[in-house]
């Protein structure tokens, strides 16, 4: 698998020693993913490591730090002070899987924290809660976790889909979480790298808008204007900042192709 992962298309590589992983078997994948993270070289790579009040938590935290990934992906968190022990000179991912953690998200969000991953089969599953297709009884926790992340300009992630064979449902999965407003979302198996992509990176048609609304702001007789009509509906100088925002996300990843 961490030979495969050299070649996937994905924005992050993540190396899990936690749930992946069977109890007798963490020493050894402890070893093999710090190894591993040479391997990855120009590409970004975080290993998410087991909780810090594991038995395993506190050598883990030790090996990675040592190893040098792009970041440590902490789970269970539950509150700033989980993010503050974790830190170091290496950033940390912050795992949104348990109601602690949602309830104290603001303040890990301001904790040091440089991403926010909603972890959604352990938020459910300590909700005592059954998945639901449209994931209703997880908005609250959703919108909660990105509002947290943009007030504090961090990253934020969207939990996985477990159906791998299940591609409506999971492009289904990945538009909803673009429009709740996380940046992307975790993956379990290569075939969803490619729906992920194309539905979490603007569209043609969306780039298009996207400078219409530019060029519209930057004629003379718009300079001074807060809000003007285009294309039939009223646009306003925070749809502009949103249009260069996206713009510049798709000049990122056209450099990245």
């Amino acid at each position: 698998m961490i030979e495969k992962a050299r070649g996937l298309n994905a924005d992050v590589i993540a190396l899990d020693l936690e749930d992946a992983v069977a109890p007798d078997m963490k020493d050894a994948a402890r070893k093999q993913a710090c190894e591993a993270v040479s391997a990855f070289a120009g590409r970004e790579v975080v290993i998410r490591i087991n909780a810090p009040g594991s038995v395993w938590g506190k050598h883990d935290l030790a090996a990675v730090r040592a190893a040098r990934p792009d970041a440590v992906l902490l789970p269970k968190v539950g509150g700033a002070a989980d993010v503050a022990a974790a830190r170091g000179d290496i950033p940390v991912w912050a795992m949104i899987e348990t109601p602690m953690a949602v309830l104290n998200v603001a303040a890990i969000a301001a904790s040091g924290a440089a991403c926010l991953c909603l972890g959604a089969n352990d938020l459910l599953n300590e909700m005592h809660a059954t998945a639901l297709p449209d994931r209703r009884n997880l908005w609250g926790a959703m919108t909660q976790t990105v509002i947290a992340a943009r007030a504090h300009g961090l990253g934020v992630i969207d939990g996985t889909f477990n159906d791998i064979h299940d591609a409506d449902g999971f492009s289904a999965a990945c538009a909803q979480g673009r429009a709740f407003g996380f940046d992307g979302k975790t993956l379990i198996h290569p075939g969803q790298i490619e729906i992920c992509n194309s539905t979490f990176a603007p569209s043609p048609e969306e780039i298009a808008a996207a400078r219409r609304v530019l060029d519209a702001f930057a004629a003379p007789e718009n300079k001074n204007k807060g809000a003007l009509a285009l294309d039939g509906r009223m646009v306003e100088r925070l749809h502009a900042d949103n249009a260069a925002r996206l713009l510049a996300l798709a000049d990122a990843i056209a450099e990245r192709a």
